[in-house]
């Protein structure tokens, strides 16, 4: 899977949620990208098995329920290293640049 720094950038910003859950109104602002990039990017990375994805139960009165996402296990297995070899290579670079 290629790996770009939108979503690294939404992938980061599920794995920091402390209770999983994010909509994806939520995302759009955490990240500054448009509805036309994020949603077909969440639908791809549930399809990929990365994020869960599931209807909000119990929206306040007079809202539609939203859609709300979330890492899976293996999702939280992907950032991790994704996260860890970006650092190993910033590592790198610094050390080479000495």
């Amino acid at each position: 899977m290629r790996v770009t720094s939108a979503t690294l950038r939404v992938m980061a910003c599920l794995g920091a949620s402390s209770d999983g859950w994010r909509h994806g109104y939520e995302l759009l602002t955490e990240t500054g990208l448009k509805s036309g990039s994020l949603y077909p990017m969440l639908m791809r990375l549930a399809e990929r098995g990365l994020l869960e994805a599931t209807w909000e139960r119990d929206p306040p009165s007079g809202r539609p329920p939203r859609h709300l996402y979330r890492l899976t296990s293996e999702g939280r297995e992907w950032l991790y290293n994704v996260q860890s070899a970006q650092a190993s290579r910033a590592g790198l670079r610094l050390r080479g640049a000495q």
